[in-house]
């Protein structure tokens, strides 16, 4: 098969794993930096041109879209998605994952648990803001990445002085509860075609409540229980992804999903669980070009028609208040 891997660094450990282990399975794989495409529209003619031609036809195309590129690396993913090339993942499940707010509101609509998260963008807000979500409080941008944009409020006051100082500075951000009982760890499993290929438990260093292994937190491989295990299928699915770094929060009744990452790093998490990621991701693009192959313009349209649809349904009604069910268009009779 022919794999083309979108990232801007082929020298990256993540990037390089992924295509030895394709080049390992006798599998053709193209490197692009994202910013070398250009796109082309048209009528009824979707392109995308490298070095002033169009892309040789691919299987399957793997993005590895880093958060510096987002909008640009978007916009090419889509361009695939349009041609009815088979992507892992698509355009709009990278950008549900990518906006921390839309992920958190997704997961909440589907009763996945998650922190007590509040979106306030005056002054006016931060006190109710603060009843619901206590202090000590993180404060995160939505574009945040490895911890970058992350902060952790004390007092009130600390929390309005960062409020307003990153208001001034026009960042969009979110209150979040900080989950005691976690005590600077987390759980990250990543989850390839709807199963966990492999997990760790990460501890932030001394005098640091990020647990991110880029923050200098260490990394220990652990079997998830089945809580774990399914929380973190389900989020990926809520996201639409095939692929997806789930990170939990280990609280006391059930995990607490943090957030959903489209290109989860596999140097940390094949180091400390053993596990070939690589080789299981390459295992499940083989399988997903195979089953989805080109697709038609129509099937393209009817796709990107579901996604709005399912955002806008009312969420479902838990049968446990003795309710009916609100039943979703495509669901099973």
């Amino acid at each position: 098969m022919r794999f083309l891997v979108l990232s801007r660094n082929a020298n990256l450990y993540s990037t390089s794993r992924i295509v030895l282990a394709a080049r390992s399975r006798g599998h053709d794989v193209t490197i692009i930096d994202p910013l070398d495409l250009q796109i082309v529209v048209s009528k009824g003619r979707p392109t995308l041109l490298h070095e002033g031609a169009p892309i040789p036809r691919v299987d399957l195309v793997i993005p590895r879209i880093g958060a510096s590129i987002t909008n640009y690396g978007l916009a090419v993913v889509r361009q695939f998605d349009l041609m009815g090339v088979p992507v892992l993942n698509s355009a709009v499940a990278i950008a549900r994952s990518r906006d921390k707010l839309r992920a958190l509101q997704l997961l909440a609509r589907k009763h996945i648990e998650v922190p007590t998260t509040v979106c306030a963008r005056s002054p006016a807000g931060i006190e109710s803001a603060l009843s619901l979500v206590g202090c000590p409080a993180i404060i995160k941008l939505q574009q945040g990445t490895q911890g970058i944009g992350t902060m952790i409020a004390e007092t009130p006051q600390a929390v309005h002085s960062l409020l307003e100082t990153l208001w001034a500075m026009g960042q969009d951000i979110v209150l979040q509860e900080y989950v005691r009982e976690s005590k600077g760890r987390d759980i990250r499993a990543i989850v390839i075609g709807g199963r966990v290929v492999a997990a760790m438990r990460r501890v932030a260093k001394p005098g640091e409540f990020r647990s991110n292994l880029h923050r200098g937190g260490k990394g220990n491989g652990v079997k998830l229980p089945p809580a774990y295990r399914n929380a973190a299928i389900r989020a990926v699915k809520v996201m639409g992804l095939e692929i997806g770094g789930v990170d939990m929060l280990e609280s006391k009744k059930k995990p607490k999903i943090l957030e959903v990452n489209s290109s989860p790093g596999l140097e940390g998490i094949e180091r400390t669980s053993g596990v070939d990621v690589a080789g299981a991701l390459i295992e499940h693009a083989e399988r997903y070009a195979i089953t989805h192959g080109r697709i038609s313009q129509r099937e393209v349209d009817v796709r990107l028609s579901n996604v709005i649809y399912d955002e806008r349904m009312p969420p479902r009604i838990s049968r446990a208040n003795g309710s009916r069910p609100v039943r979703a268009r495509g669901d099973a009779s």
